[in-house]
């Protein structure tokens, strides 16, 4: 039986902070952090923290009262399940003994916190896609990884079909790693393609824009062609289909963070649009079939429904029952 009392959801965040340039330097940031985001157009927040105000926001918009980092609450009402979101160091000294579901984000691969399940308080561990599960599933047990997605917001992200279209692709350079090779062999080998069929584009870059700039880019894109290395959910990409935006998106087939070498020798496979349908666009592996793939794009260009794809399938009530058939399981321990 449950022990969830008036609806109350639990939550835990704490972000990422280090010293960087001296002994305790991580306070003073606090202060002056602030100031930085008002003067910048870069991007200002974490994805670990944007999983994490989706999530509230989603909880609240079904009806749950949503109470973060109360500590007093629950160490009062040690059955009450509580949800932990974030960087690993939220759990270096945790000492509640409420039953716990873990995530989303926390680690990058199961092999940095390999016994981290077998803690009896931990229920659960969410991932944010399918391919994250079949990396994490063999080291934390069948049953313990369970499924989860953000919510995209369809008010904020709206339907731009209608729009005075100038451009006819946005170029989403998201490419994190190897980023002067990459744009020798796929970005500018892509940019070429492109002029040479007359088709036109803009091109903006992973956190060296503003969410204003992104949304009238999309108001006047009719595309949008996605180059990133591997996405664990894909925020922007997804804000880009609500925008019924349709994409042609790079998807190499592996994951090729640099560090995954600390982990595995093996390659992993991966996605950069882990949510995507025939609906949303098309796919290609490399330059290769680059040609080809945009060829079946601008075929079927009018026969895409992207928004349509976004409201069925990354809907907040959707994001908040995942995370609330989760919950409530832990409350049942």
């Amino acid at each position: 039986m449950s022990v969830i009392t008036n609806n109350i959801v639990l939550l835990f965040y704490q972000d990422y902070e280090r010293d960087t340039f001296f002994r305790n330097d991580r306070y003073l940031k606090r202060v002056v952090r602030p100031l930085y985001h008002a003067v910048t157009r870069k991007q200002k927040v974490s994805g670990f923290l944007v999983w994490y105000r989706l999530l509230a926001q989603a909880l609240r918009q079904a009806g749950y009262d949503v109470r973060e980092n109360d500590y007093r609450f629950a160490r009062k009402h040690s059955e009450h399940p509580v949800g932990l979101v974030g960087y690993p160091s939220l759990l270096d000294g945790w000492n509640l003994s409420n039953p716990a579901v873990l995530g989303p984000a926390l680690f990058d691969h199961p092999a940095q916190r390999p016994a981290l399940m077998t803690d009896p308080r931990f229920v659960s561990y969410l991932v944010t896609c399918h391919w994250m599960g079949n990396l994490f599933e063999p080291v934390y047990g069948a049953g313990k990884c369970r499924m989860w997605h953000a919510g995209i917001d369809t008010q904020r992200w709206v339907d731009t079909k209608a729009d005075a279209k100038t451009v006819d692709f946005l170029i989403y350079d998201k490419v994190r790693w190897d980023h002067d090779a990459y744009d020798v062999n796929l970005i500018q080998p892509i940019l070429r393609r492109l002029r040479d069929k007359g088709l036109t584009y803009e091109v903006i870059r992973y956190k060296f824009y503003d969410y204003g700039a992104y949304q009238a880019l999309l108001r006047r894109s009719r595309a949008m062609i996605f180059l990133c290395e591997h996405e664990t959910q894909g925020m922007a990409y997804q804000e880009c289909l609500a925008s019924n935006v349709p994409i042609l998106a790079w998807d190499n087939g592996y994951w090729l963070d640099p560090n995954r070498t600390q982990y595995t020798d093996a390659m992993v496979p991966a996605s950069s649009v882990p949510y995507f349908s025939p609906e949303c666009g098309e796919r290609f592996v490399g330059i290769d079939d680059f040609d080809g793939a945009l060829d079946r794009f601008l075929g079927g260009f009018d026969t895409y429904m992207p928004r349509a794809y976004v409201e069925r399938e990354l809907s907040f009530a959707g994001s908040a029952k995942l995370y609330m058939d989760a919950y409530e399981e832990a409350g049942r321990r």
